[in-house]
């Protein structure tokens, strides 16, 4: 074969014209769309760059740290001062409103004398004009006394308290206020009314209640005694004790300072005797129902004879005296109205001496009593003409009070 017929023969691998076409075409759209994709590239960082500040942003905001919404870290330490500043506060505005419900328990307790026409007593007529800055004292002493007992009164007068310008010393030096504790008779400003205000203009000693007297009243009389007390004084301790009961006031004082620290305290002789459901025996309870079955015991609760009660409680008898129940025997219903509470009860037996030779025998022995009588009669018995004698042996003597101190 020739080498002309050779180069004219066509070959199998020469493309077709119209697939030459198409490929021009694919390659002009695979071009085109390339040059976009790079174009765009800028355009997808700025994005990119914009999403990410945007995400951190919103990241700050949420965890509350945005420009609007800053967080203060505060020490704990500065967090517990204030606390403690605002418990302070509310303790503080707790005592001032206390003071407040009791001087309007006193106010009270004077205009409804003045309106029944009871005997209003000398220094309940001074709480108007005392004002909130009243005198601290260490304990006011009830001695809690009735019409019939102007002997005991006069027997105690010549005993154990102070009169005249003793009791005025005894209270500006020594902190200690002692009245009798009398109410009015049913029908108010006759006899026996007359008869006990003339008793207070010679003495000035009577501290007189808006209540009625009577045997089966006194657990309404011990506790109108603590609100008007709480509110005429205000002293770390207040006292009951009865007329017919011997006091040494200077033992009585260091008894009850030992315990001055303590907010809540309940101190006396403490007891818990049988709850006697049978009527016409002395001490029966009416509501013998209320403390279980037949032959159970009261609760722990101080004897009748001599008390005392810190001035949280007082201030609580106050405050909560119209919704306090009563219940037939005065020392149960005084026991009742702290049963409840957080209140420590403190038995101690100096409180509840007999009369010679206990008393004796203990004074001797450096054990001096804070009261003395007898149990068989719930007081000293016929304790008009026996006191002087308890007095004289087992009284701790006048220097023991002047020479105290509390």
């Amino acid at each position: 074969m020739s080498w002309k017929s050779r180069v004219e023969k066509p070959s199998g691998s020469i493309i077709p014209k119209k697939w030459a076409l198409f490929l021009c075409l694919g390659s002009f759209c695979a071009g085109m769309l390339f040059t976009n994709r790079m174009w765009n590239v800028p355009e997808t960082k700025d994005i990119t760059r914009t999403t990410s500040v945007e995400a951190e942003k919103l990241k700050l905001v949420s965890e509350g740290c945005g420009p609007k919404s800053k967080e203060v870290r505060r020490d704990p330490k500065d967090i517990y001062g204030e606390v403690f500043k605002t418990h302070n506060a509310i303790q503080t505005l707790d005592k001032t409103i206390s003071n407040l419900e009791m001087e309007l328990a006193a106010a009270r307790a004077a205009q409804e004398s003045i309106r029944s026409g009871a005997p209003l007593s000398e220094d309940l007529k001074k709480t108007g004009s005392s004002g909130s800055g009243k005198r601290k004292y260490l304990m006011v002493v009830g001695i809690n006394t009735a019409f019939s007992s102007r002997k005991r009164r006069d027997s105690v007068r010549a005993t154990w308290m102070p009169q005249g310008e003793k009791r005025k010393r005894l209270e500006e030096e020594k902190g200690i206020i002692i009245r009798f504790v009398i109410g009015h008779s049913a029908t108010s400003g006759g006899i026996l009314d007359r008869a006990v205000e003339a008793e207070d203009r010679k003495h000035g000693d009577i501290l007189r209640l808006d209540h009625v007297e009577g045997y089966l009243e006194l657990s309404g009389k011990t506790k109108i005694y603590f609100a008007t007390a709480a509110a005429l004084w205000d002293a770390d301790f207040y006292v009951k004790v009865d007329d017919d009961v011997h006091v040494n006031i200077a033992t009585l004082g260091e008894t009850l300072v030992r315990h001055r620290s303590k907010p809540r305290v309940y101190i006396g002789c403490m007891k818990s005797g049988p709850v006697l459901a049978q009527k016409g025996v002395r001490y029966h309870e009416p509501e013998y129902w209320k403390f279980g079955e037949n032959g159970n015991k009261y609760f722990r609760h101080a004897t009748g004879q001599l008390y005392a009660i810190s001035r949280d409680l007082a201030q609580y008898i106050s405050i909560n005296q119209h919704v306090l129940h009563k219940y037939a025997n005065e020392d149960v219903s005084l026991g009742s109205w702290f049963i409840g509470l957080d209140v420590e009860h403190i038995d101690d037996r100096r409180l509840c001496c007999g009369t010679p030779p206990d008393c004796e025998w203990k004074a001797q022995a450096g054990n001096v009593c804070v009261a003395s009588f007898d149990w068989t009669c719930s007081g000293i018995c016929r304790s008009a003409d026996r006191i002087k004698e308890v007095h004289r042996r087992c009284g701790e003597g006048e220097n023991a009070l002047w020479s105290a101190s509390f």
